[in-house]
């Protein structure tokens, strides 16, 4: 009897160490690096939005962020106020937590980032009460072609 309770034991204890594990490796944060402007507000806006979905966010003011969007192949087109880097992907623009989480979940080798060009009302950063404008986000594909990734 005493060896049976012995052996619970120590299965309950790889068991919550296991549990524990987990925790802290599925906790980390995944680093985010945004380029933008030290006085734009939505980027602070959405900002806050990736940080509210566990992300760790380096934020780097750049009075011109232009250079850093032509280095990650922004184009006008694809083009919004800040440009970020994650994992090798590039995201521009009020890309929602939730559509880069996918991105980084299936790591799909033909995108090289995710965009919302402009600035549609509704989107993390762009709030404005109750409006929210529909929009998509796009999938920068290594040819430069986009398509559409999410609908919101």
């Amino acid at each position: 009897m005493l060896n049976r309770i012995n052996i619970m034991q120590r299965i309950l204890l790889v068991i919550a160490f296991s549990a524990s594990m987990f925790y802290i490796g599925s906790s980390q944060a995944q680093e985010i690096t945004v380029y933008k402007s030290p006085t734009c507000g939505c980027c602070k806006k959405w900002i806050t939005h990736l940080e509210n979905n566990g992300f760790k966010v380096k934020a780097q003011d750049m009075q011109n962020v232009t250079p850093k969007k032509i280095e990650f192949g922004i184009t006008p087109q694809t083009a919004s106020c800040h440009t970020a880097v994650v994992d090798g992907y590039v995201i521009e623009g009020h890309v929602p937590a939730e559509d880069i989480k996918r991105l980084l979940k299936d790591k799909p080798k033909d995108v090289t980032g995710l965009t919302v060009p402009g600035m549609p009302v509704g989107s993390p950063g762009m709030e404005m009460g109750d409006r929210k404008d529909p929009y998509n986000v796009l999938a920068i594909g290594k040819d430069g072609r986009t398509s559409v990734y999410a609908n919101h």
